[in-house]
C-alpha cells in the first residue's frame, strides 16, 4: 500500500535508488523506445517506464545498488517486492545483499532465461543484523535482438 517506499521509474528514480547508483548499463526507457522487448510496463501500460539493459552494454553486466538501510529486528520486517523480465535463454538476473562488513554481496535471489516473455513478481524479505544495500545484477551472456532483462515497481516495506 502507500507505507510502501515505492520505485516506479515514472518520473525519474526513487529515494531508495539515488540518481548516482544507476550505473552504466541500465536505462530507464518505456514500451515505445525501439529497443525490443518488453513492449510494456509491468502493468501493460506502453508509455510507462521502467528499467532495462541497455543494448549498448560494454559488458554482460550491470548492477543498480540500493541506498543504505538499517539492520532489521522482528520489529521491523524487510520485505521488497518487484517485478521482473527476463527474456529466454541468456538473461540472468540476481538479487544480493552488500552487508557493512562484507566486500562482496551475498546472492539472496536469483532466475535466469527459460521464462517466456513476460512479467512476473517477486517479494524477498530480508533480514540482516547490520546495515545493507540490495544490489541487483543484470547480465546477458549474448546481445541477441529482442532479449531483454527488466526490472519495474520496486517496493520496500516500512521496516526497511
Amino acid at each position: 500500500g502507500s507505507s510502501w517506499n515505492n520505485c516506479d521509474f515514472e518520473a525519474n528514480l526513487c529515494k531508495v535508488l539515488p540518481e548516482f547508483n544507476l550505473q552504466p548499463g541500465w536505462i530507464r526507457r518505456n514500451g515505445q523506445s525501439g529497443m525490443g522487448p518488453p513492449y510494456s510496463d509491468h502493468s501493460g501500460n506502453e508509455s510507462a517506464y521502467f528499467l532495462s539493459l541497455s543494448s549498448e552494454m560494454q559488458s554482460s553486466s550491470a548492477a543498480l545498488r540500493t541506498r543504505v538501510f538499517l539492520p532489521t529486528d522482528e520489529h521491523h520486517l524487510c520485505q521488497m517486492r518487484f517485478h521482473y523480465w527476463v527474456s529466454q535463454m541468456s538473461g540472468t538476473l540476481i538479487v544480493g545483499l552488500q552487508k557493512d562488513s562484507e566486500d562482496i554481496f551475498t546472492n539472496i535471489w536469483q532466475v535466469s532465461g527459460e521464462l517466456r516473455n513476460q512479467w512476473n513478481v517477486n517479494t524477498i524479505t530480508i533480514n540482516s543484523t547490520e546495515k545493507f544495500e540490495v544490489i541487483f545484477l543484470g547480465m546477458m551472456e549474448t546481445q541477441r535482438q529482442g532479449e531483454s532483462v527488466a526490472i519495474d515497481d520496486i517496493t520496500f516495506s516500512e521496516g526497511c
